[in-house]
């Protein structure tokens, strides 16, 4: 689908330049390549279990009980390059583009999994409250978005389909005007930028 989109908006973008006049050579655009990588997103789900323990949590003196439970859900990870750390140049025939690594762009719940069947309480727990769901979530988005971050193959793969979609694009317009670009790739890294 997102490939189909691409080919779609650079089979526009060579229509519309051949209307005009041409002032200036049909070349690679940043603004096209940001897109792109935009379009070069994956999701990622995840099925998640978050688990609370407070110890103590109820009670007086010796007498006093945990507070046990879990929430179940699934999450969506989405994770691709920062199109805005992307760049390019363009001389004769030789492209450079500065691309970034793969990161985790955005963390967030499928909501249509939370159902009170997801909440399920310890037998014998202390009572459980708003606050005490609210950190157990937390927690659990902080370990879905730290899972994502330590597959490295997921996040190599990600910036490869970002490399291959841009280089399609280059290659496309290289053809449209005759011309055949040479492509050198510059890799830094997002968390330094």
């Amino acid at each position: 689908m997102k490939k189909m989109m691409m080919l779609c908006l650079v089979t526009v973008m060579l229509l519309c330049s051949s209307c005009g006049k041409k002032e200036k050579p049909i070349e690679p655009e940043l603004s096209q390549m940001k897109s792109i990588c935009e379009l070069a997103t994956m999701d990622c789900y995840y099925h998640n279990v978050a688990k609370y323990s407070e110890k103590d949590a109820q009670g007086i003196l010796w007498w006093k009980k945990d507070k046990k439970f879990w929430i179940e859900y699934d999450g969506v990870v989405t994770i691709g390059v920062n199109a805005s750390l992307v760049n390019i140049t363009v001389k004769e025939d030789k492209v450079t583009i500065t691309i970034p690594s793969a990161e985790v762009l955005g963390c967030k719940v499928d909501e249509k999994t939370l159902t009170e069947n997801s909440f399920v309480v310890e037998k014998g727990s202390a009572d459980v409250n708003a606050v005490d769901q609210t950190e157990a979530f937390k927690l659990a988005q902080k370990n879905i978005k730290e899972s994502a971050l330590k597959d490295t193959v997921l996040l190599k793969n990600a910036q490869q389909r970002a490399q291959k979609l841009l280089e399609d694009y280059v290659h496309n317009i290289g053809e449209a005007v005759g011309k055949e670009y040479q492509i050198q790739w510059k890799y830094i890294d997002a968390k330094q930028s």
